[in-house]
């Protein structure tokens, strides 16, 4: 009898990809797999590791993530985020193998304030959107078994992120000046690779594709809410990492969007609909408020 075939996991060192190896532990062998071992970039290192680790499964978190820097990096930006996604779904045709992808709620240009669903138009306003949609057609151009899942405003208590941002500027600053006019729904990385674990669960063995589907957490806030509910939680909690350790805080000042001009627009709705999420697969995703609090308790 063969070897059950592994489970490849790309950017395991990103924040998301570190909850996600923890998170598919249960449904086999792990391959994790950082940039030095699984450069993007490269379309003949994923040709490479694909075709030698033969998984069943290929779990696809790495991205160029920088927003404004994608304004200026587009090369690197599309090959990252356009053209590996599609290399990697053609690896996946040539073996039998599944790939689980993650998309962006930057798809959409943020009009209006009505939840995107997976069957609305997309529209980028920025590099790092266009590019995240272009993955998402070059994957849906190979005809391989896929799921594609779109989320939103991702944290956690490591790496770079608005949640570690925040908690760091709290500790030196005496003001802080917040959008308050884009929103969305903060979704932690650990919630996020649970719920990709549940979703992995229920879909491999099906023989088809999934498309795209939204995940993210429920309810909404602006970037404003989202960094008063985490500050004030932990000035109230004096968490035991000195990083997150808020004992003064600073003075939280609403602003508009165009009152911090960045390179790269940013879409104002940001919303996303999970209607399907939860009457297709049968998944309820947490208020954001209280997936937040849970996190903080580990600060």
């Amino acid at each position: 009898m063969s070897a059950p075939r592994p489970i490849l996991l790309t950017g395991a060192n990103g924040q998301l990809g570190w909850e996600l190896h923890r998170a598919l532990q249960p449904l086999g062998e792990v391959v994790a797999l950082n940039r030095a071992a699984l450069d993007l970039a490269q379309p003949d290192q994923i040709r490479a590791r694909i075709r030698e680790l033969r998984p069943s499964l290929v779990v696809n978190p790495a991205a160029f993530t920088a927003v404004d820097r994608a304004e200026t990096e587009t090369g690197l930006a599309r090959a990252v985020n356009a053209e590996a996604p599609g290399i990697m779904a053609e690896a996946c045709r040539a073996i039998g193998a599944a790939l689980l992808h993650y998309s962006t709620d930057y798809v959409f240009d943020g009009s209006g304030s009505t939840p995107w669903s997976e069957g609305d138009a997309p529209d980028p306003v920025n590099t790092y959107g266009a590019t995240k949609l272009a993955g998402e057609r070059a994957i849906a151009e190979v005809d391989c078994e896929h799921l594609i899942v779109r989320t939103s405003w991702v944290y956690s208590l490591r790496g770079a992120n608005f949640l570690t941002t925040m908690a760091r500027l709290a500790q030196t600053r005496e003001t802080l000046r917040i959008v308050d006019d884009q929103f969305g729904a903060p979704t932690s990385a650990s919630f996020l690779a649970d719920l990709s674990a549940q979703l992995v669960s229920r879909w491999r063995g099906t023989g088809g594709s999934a498309g795209v589907l939204h995940a993210c957490s429920s309810g909404e806030t602006s970037w404003f809410g989202f960094a008063c509910a985490m500050l004030e939680t932990l000035h109230r909690a004096a968490p035991e990492r000195a990083s997150f350790r808020v004992p003064r805080l600073p003075e939280l000042v609403p602003i508009r969007t165009r009152d911090y001009p960045t390179p790269a627009r940013r879409p104002s709705n940001s919303r996303l609909c999970l209607q399907r999420l939860e009457h297709d697969w049968g998944l309820r995703a947490p208020d954001w408020a209280a997936a937040l609090a849970l996190v903080l308790r580990e600060a």
